[in-house]
């Protein structure tokens, strides 16, 4: 008989499933993919951005299986422990909540595909997404008691900054 648990089922939410989802989601493989089922999604979809690849690739991960998802094909396909939102909540196309989640999170990081398009700017940008998103994805994994916490309520974390990139 195995004494396996069961993966806890998480989803990272962004307005495109272009840049900070896919980084997310390929980041919590990397440091927790023994413990968590991971996919990100958009409310809409195109395609992962070309330097989402790149920054990715540099740290030693390979995302080229992935895809870009719109979230509503994950509705009706099982509930997730968490659903976290990687845009700014106060954004009008902005993921705010996702019906099949039990713990919906905002983690806000900014969008690094807006801005300049200069080349080592936006390159710039993309690996400070890349970062602070691996900083608070290894905060939340050291502060969450997650094996005695399985199968009761998850645990809500607040977010504790605000932007991954410098104004």
């Amino acid at each position: 008989m195995s004494t396996q648990r069961p993966l806890m089922r998480l989803i990272f939410l962004s307005r495109r499933n272009a840049a900070r989802s896919q980084m997310a989601e390929g980041l919590l493989k990397k440091h927790a993919g023994d413990r968590f089922e991971v996919c990100s999604a958009g409310l809409g979809a195109g395609r992962i951005h070309d330097l989402t690849r790149q920054v990715m690739s540099e740290i030693g991960i390979d995302i080229s299986s992935q895809h870009a998802k719109r979230a509503r094909e994950f509705l009706g396909k099982g509930s997730f422990d968490y659903a976290v939102g990687l845009c700014d909540p106060s954004l009008t196309d902005s993921p705010r909540m996702f019906p099949s989640s039990l713990e919906f999170l905002f983690w806000p990081f900014d969008d690094p595909a807006a801005g300049s398009t200069a080349e080592e700017e936006c390159l710039q940008r993309f690996r400070l997404s890349r970062n602070a998103i691996e900083v608070r994805i290894l905060a939340w994994l050291r502060q969450a008691p997650w094996e005695a916490k399985r199968g009761s309520e998850p645990i809500s974390l607040p977010y504790r900054g605000r932007s991954a990139s410098p104004k």
